[in-house]
């Protein structure tokens, strides 16, 4: 192409435009192809990935420094021996108490529960034998009862 040959030039910028797009329409399908790989790599790898929780989990403790993966592990089983220990004391003081209270406080409710149960048996027999006033005064057989204030 000669340098004054306008049209000649124009005519090869058009071609040169056409390679141009020609060429960005191959490397746009050849990106696209390339994402359809890699896409179905990904899942081919999503497929021999196949990890459970506590692996993941266990993987990622390799962030962290062994002395600081030293100490909360020491820190759990100490959490741990102490939660079993409060329980364990627990239980036996519960047991303690329990049994404590059966054999020392029942009783003494029981025996209370009865004598007040055979006052009020002797109160209903006061009752039912003297008449009514002499059950609510509380007064003793045979005896006068109380004066009456006003009367005399």
């Amino acid at each position: 192409v000669h340098p004054t040959d306008h049209g000649a030039q124009a005519r090869s910028r058009g071609l040169d435009f056409g390679l141009e797009c020609g060429s960005a329409a191959m490397a746009d399908e050849k990106q696209g192809d390339a994402r359809v790989v890699a896409e179905e790599e990904i899942e081919e790898d999503d497929d021999e990935l196949d990890e459970s929780l506590s692996e993941r989990l266990w993987g990622l403790t390799e962030m962290f420094p062994e002395r600081m993966r030293n100490a909360s592990g020491l820190a759990a089983d100490c959490s741990v021996t102490l939660a079993k220990t409060i329980y364990s004391f627990t239980r036996s003081a519960l047991w303690v108490g329990t049994t404590s209270f059966m054999i020392l406080v029942l009783p003494v409710v029981f025996e209370t529960e009865k004598l007040q149960l055979e006052q009020q048996q002797i109160q209903q027999q006061r009752q039912i034998l003297l008449g009514p006033n002499t059950g609510l005064s509380g007064g003793m057989p045979g005896m006068l009862p109380p004066p009456v204030p006003g009367k005399i």
